[in-house]
Formats: C-alpha cells, structure tokens, sequence
C-alpha cells in the first residue's frame, strides 16, 4: 500500500519552491528514521541532496550482520522552471525513492522494520536546465555526475538499486516497471532470479527487462551514447547496482510536464521495498558471487570502465 505515500510526496515535490529541507521535515518524529540534506552548487544552478537512513533491527548500526540496501532516485531535476511548467517525467526516480523511505518509515513505527538498514539518497532541483538528446529531450542537471555519485553513493550500501525514469527511448515499448542486469565493477551480470521473481510478485506480470550496453556503464562525459544517467552509480560502486527503470510504451521526453504515473511511481516503491526486506533476510541473492569471481580470474578487472579515458 504505497500509493498513498507516492500521491503525498509527488504533491510536496511538485512546487517552484520545492527544497531538500521540505522533504527531511517529512521524516520529522519517525523513530529508527535519521534524514538530512545539502545544498550543492554547480556551473548551471544548485540542488539540494537528500539522504535518509531507516535502521533495521539487525543491520549495522544495530551492529548485526545484515546487508544494506542503497536506493538512489536518479534524475536531472524534478522542474525546468521557467522553461517547463510542472513537475517533469525526469522526476519519477525521486519521487519513488522518497516515496520507499517514507513507506518504510512508517511501517517502522507500526512494528515492521525491515532487518537490514536501508539508506535513500536522492536530490531535489525544481529548477534544473534541459539538453538536446535523441530520440527525445533529455532534462540536464544542475551539478555533475562526479557530485551525484559522491553524495548518492554511499559506502554502507551493500545492493543498490538506482530508480529513473527510462521513457525516452524506443528499446522498452512497455509501461510499468524494467529491470537491468546487475553491473558490478564493469562486469555486466546476468539476470537475477530473485529480482525477476520478485518483480513478477509485484507488478502481477511477466518481468521486464531493461536492456543496457557497456556504453551504459561508463561515466557520462566521455562522449559515448547513453540511454540514460540510471546506472552512473555503477561507476562509483564496487558493490552490485541494478537500474529499476519507470518506463512507458512510447517515447517521452524526461523534459516532459503530465507524464508522471502515479500507479508506476508506486509499483517501483513496492519493489524496492520487496527488495530491502529480501536483501536484509539473506533471500535475495543479486549476483552469483562465485560466477563474479570466475569471471575476474578468466577475464581480468573491468574497473577501467568506470573511468574517463585519458585525453
């Protein structure tokens, strides 16, 4: 029952004066819930970033052995103010992310904490810029994705899973909820079981599939096309990433106002929180760590893939 908590946060993000202290005054007064934020100024404007942590009974800061989920709403901005009246499709990635803490802060006061802690990062920007990209246009951000990654990749995270919104291209011709494969360390994984079922629960149908390539995962600025900015955290994380993508049968441009679907932005905030609940147990295996392994022996580190080539 996450629709009430996405329609909330989707009705606190879409303002001209939407800011990273609104969202942590939602968290006010939730035990076993800390939430924070900084403002990060750029070359095109500024943003404010969100990390909000839920602790769970057996994770970490409880000193326990359970795993952490990382999720991460990936995205430029949630407005192209003045360009763009509105809140934007781009915004989709944060408004799930906030949405899942929200759920799961809630749950935590009603006696369901998760076992493992989850920690939620995101940014908040009404006011981002746009940049041309084909097939349709894509909304830029007001800093770059080397600051993205430093404040939205966080070391404690065991599993991330990047939420963005992936409409704006003509590979998914599906609306609703795709997944990546696992990309770990430059290594594109194959598909894990465990997501795809978990996936399949939730939505009620066949798992989609998001297809990626290796230009995917290297770092934007080396002048190669991406689909989009949903697995950049695969750059910065030595642990597994898996891009959650909100998609839609036709091409939208992420610069687009009125694209936002309720019910898609809650079916990402239900699988994600399906996610955490399995990664903290130990029931959800990402990757097939022996394979990982196998593949690094056979085949040598594919890290350089996470960097910028020389000039």
């Amino acid at each position: 029952m996450a629709l009430k908590h996405v329609l909330e946060v989707l009705d606190l993000l879409d303002d001209g004066a939407a800011s990273g202290q609104r969202v942590v005054d939602l968290f006010a007064g939730f035990e076993h819930v800390t939430a924070s934020t900084t403002t990060v100024t750029g070359e095109k404007g500024s943003t404010d970033f969100i990390r909000i942590e839920i602790a769970g009974t057996e994770g970490k800061k409880a000193g326990g052995p359970a795993e952490t989920t990382g999720i991460i709403g990936r995205l430029g901005g949630l407005g192209a103010r003045p360009t763009r009246i509105g809140f934007v499709s781009d915004g989709d990635g944060a408004a799930a992310a906030i949405s899942s803490a929200y759920k799961l802060a809630e749950m935590s006061t009603r006696g369901d904490r998760l076992p493992g802690d989850v920690i939620v990062t995101t940014h908040v920007c009404p006011d981002a810029p746009t940049r041309p990209h084909q097939p349709v246009e894509f909304m830029d951000s007001p800093v770059d994705i080397l600051a993205m990654n430093t404040h939205e990749v966080v070391d404690e995270m065991d599993v991330i899973l990047s939420i963005d919104t992936t409409k704006g291209n003509r590979v998914v011709n599906h609306r609703g909820v795709a997944i990546s494969a696992p990309v770990k360390q430059g290594y594109i994984l194959k598909y894990s079981e465990d997501l795809l079922r978990i996936l399949e629960t939730v939505s009620g149908q066949p798992a989609q599939a998001l297809p990626i390539s290796t230009q995917d995962i290297t770092p934007y600025g080396n002048g190669v096309y991406h689909i989009n900015s949903i697995l950049q955290p695969a750059v910065a994380a030595e642990v597994p990433v898996v891009g959650v993508a909100i998609t839609a049968q036709s091409a939208v441009p992420g610069s687009a106002t009125g694209a936002s679907h309720e019910v898609d932005i809650a079916l990402a905030t239900r699988f994600v929180i399906e996610v955490a609940k399995e990664v903290g147990a130990g029931t959800c295996e990402v990757v097939d760590e022996p394979e990982f392994e196998s593949l690094v022996s056979m085949y040598g580190s594919m890290k350089h893939l996470s960097t910028l080539p020389n000039a």
